[in-house]
């Protein structure tokens, strides 16, 4: 074993490294190539974002491959969503310029063309989320062993972000389900930069192998970051910022000439935070350069927000929610700028980490607006929640370096449904036992017994979602067959349908649903009337016109971890100074803190709030939190005085 694995390496990936200017490879580089040029076991590459994981996974990879050319395709990036994959595959464009290895991507902005070219010639690498790989599952059966028979990597991308999800676990499935059609067990290689314990993720990324894992020990280095955190509140009556207010003149201040990125936790604030930027640039004669990127933007308009952040000679400003949070690269980012509180640890690293790359030091400014309450409102409402939630996590990992564990879950159910459906889907008529050895053979569901299967079939047979054969068998029952049918089946988490805004011939995004002609709405940081709809083909015509104008969206709110929640409350006792807090977020603090020193709120007791009215604050996590409350709901808490 070589101490420079780089002469390893193909000529043609050394001379990508020669046009870079690249003086040596990354520590995380060496060790990765290390493990895929002298073992056959799993690789997880946990490192800090924008230390070169990608290019550590695929270019002893791609040698690899070079070398010892398969006969179907060679490696398998499953990412989690469109925007990454999108971006990893003009990254790996250009670095198989000329090596001759095709790389394909498949999901529902590919053109069906692209999709049939490689079809008939699979070869190289193919990008793809979970729900593209479940349609390929359940719609191209008769080419799975055309596609995978010799596939020898598969590479998952934000291994953190499947973990303790349905969607982790469907993840798993899909690779247990293609194992039939691969002549040998390929080695997989997990991606991730925000890792606490690194054992359940070996374990998630071995599941059901017979390969180790191997995670290098790397060496990074001391990281520099820059944190600030400003809070802006008023006393008054209650009501939301105005584009003219502080708090939104802070944003664009803090944002103007530079390429930065603004993170909400919602689409409807990136919406309001654009449309309240650009009615100030416009006041001041300054260029439109704002953009919004979310999941209810159209593709187009989302690749034109990807493309201004990778233009590093013109200042450009998108708010994003997750999916800019992601591994994109989005060019030489100069500031990162956080709405509120991220709900974890988790993310606010991976926020922090879209800045910082090139040699920079990481940036995030963090902006909290607590709308004016009355002083005669409830104790509850006069705590700055979101400001301490922000100190909280910050603090978590400057002093721990900790980061939210991945929760298990013992019997994913409805995960089960969705695999069972799924193979029957695919496989059309199987006998009861025949379904039962393909599915509770996967690995999520080990812990399930015959029993419960046996339970889930019957159910399923009386709701029709399942049907006997007179022979016995098990096919897709009347009621079930409009369930797998339709595209949204492909993902396990709840998706909404939603209505597809267009102005004339272009498409703006979709909303959940249309409000009625004349009647205005915000999208993609633009203010739109409704000129009419199509309930029907699910469409709504609209122009564009000034104003302000608001909409909504129904989603999961994410979950705030009990350790957060504790810390939360250690800010309020404590008596530290945190360097990073701007003036107007010190002296919110000081004054919480006097209000919790008054009123005994971080105490165990609950706190009278007037007369026979009292509060308690159990300082729990979001799941431990809302099993307390549906426990006091059926225990009638009305009835006890609860």
């Amino acid at each position: 074993m070589t101490d420079n694995p780089f002469h390893r390496l193909s000529p043609f990936i050394q001379e990508f490294i020669y046009r870079r200017r690249w003086t040596e490879l990354r520590a995380v580089q060496v060790e990765a190539a290390r493990v895929l040029f002298d073992t056959d076991a799993h690789l997880l590459l946990a490192t800090g974002t924008a230390s070169g994981k990608t290019e550590a996974a695929f270019l002893p990879i791609l040698s690899l491959l070079s070398e010892d050319p398969p006969q179907s395709l060679g490696a398998l990036y499953i990412g989690p969503t469109k925007a990454l994959i999108n971006d990893q595959f003009l990254r790996l464009n250009d670095l198989l310029a000329e090596a001759h290895i095709p790389v394909w991507h498949w999901h529902g902005d590919v053109s069906r063309t692209e999709k049939a070219r490689l079809l008939r010639r699979p070869r190289g690498l193919l990008q793809i989320t979970p729900e593209s790989l479940e349609s390929l599952l359940i719609n191209r059966t008769t080419h799975l062993t055309n596609l995978f028979h010799d596939l020898r990597f598969v590479v998952i991308d934000e291994v953190h972000v499947f973990m303790g999800s349905d969607r982790g676990r469907q993840v798993q499935c899909q690779l247990e389900r293609l194992a039939p059609y691969m002549a040998g067990q390929p080695r997989r290689v997990g991606l991730s930069a925000t890792l606490g314990d690194y054992a359940p993720a070996e374990e998630w990324l071995r599941a059901n192998t017979d390969r180790p894992v191997i995670t290098p020990e790397v060496n990074e280095g001391g990281r520099r970051v820059r944190l600030a955190v400003e809070h802006f509140w008023e006393e008054g009556e209650p009501s939301p910022p105005s584009p003219l207010s502080h708090y939104h003149r802070y944003l664009f201040d803090t944002s103007r000439d530079r390429k930065s990125l603004i993170f909400a936790n919602t689409r409807a604030q990136t919406e309001s935070v654009i449309a309240a930027l650009r009615r100030i640039a416009e006041r001041e004669s300054y260029p439109d350069i704002y953009h919004v990127h979310h999941g209810s933007i159209s593709a187009p308009l989302r690749e034109a927000a990807e493309a201004a952040m990778r233009d590093d000679y013109t200042p450009a400003v998108t708010a994003a929610t997750v999916t800019l949070e992601l591994g994109i690269d989005i060019g030489q980012l100069e500031r990162v700028i956080q709405l509120g509180a991220p709900y974890s640890v988790s993310s606010f690293l991976q926020r922090l980490g879209r800045s910082g790359r090139r040699g920079n030091p990481a940036e995030m400014w963090f902006a909290s607006f607590e709308e004016p309450a009355l002083t005669t409102a409830p104790l509850p409402e006069l705590v700055p929640w979101h400001l301490l939630q922000i100190i909280a996590i910050i603090q978590l990992y400057l002093e721990e370096r900790w980061i939210e564990p991945v929760r298990s879950v013992r019997y994913p159910l409805s995960l089960l449904y969705h695999q069972t459906m799924s193979t029957l889907a695919a496989q059309g008529e199987l006998s009861p036992a025949a379904l039962a050895q393909r599915v509770l053979t996967l690995h999520p569901f080990r812990r399930l017994t015959q029993d419960d299967f046996r339970a889930l079939l019957l159910h399923l047979i009386e709701i029709e979602h399942l049907e006997r054969t007179e022979k016995g068998g098990l096919i897709v029952g009347l009621a079930g067959e409009p369930v797998v049918n339709g595209f949204r089946f492909y993902a396990v988490f709840p998706d909404n349908e939603e209505y597809s805004v267009r102005e004339e011939a272009n498409e703006i995004g979709s909303i959940p649903s249309p409000p009625p002609p004349g009647e205005r709405f915000a999208l993609a940081g633009r203010t739109w009337e409704v000129l009419d709809t199509d309930p029907k083909r699910k469409q709504v015509f609209v122009k564009r016109v000034e104003g302000q104008a608001s909409m909504s969206w129904s989603g999961y709110a994410g979950e705030v971890h009990t350790r957060v929640v504790q810390r939360m409350r250690q800010v309020l006792d404590e008596e530290s100074h945190y360097p990073y807090l701007l003036p107007g977020a010190r002296e919110r603090l000081l004054a919480a803190r006097d209000l919790a020193r008054r009123t005994g709120l971080t105490g165990a007791d609950p706190v009278s709030i007037g007369g026979t009215t009292y509060c308690l604050f159990p300082w729990m996590g979001t799941v431990a939190y809302r099993t307390l409350n549906r426990m006091l709901r059926t225990l009638d808490y009305p009835g006890l005085g609860l």
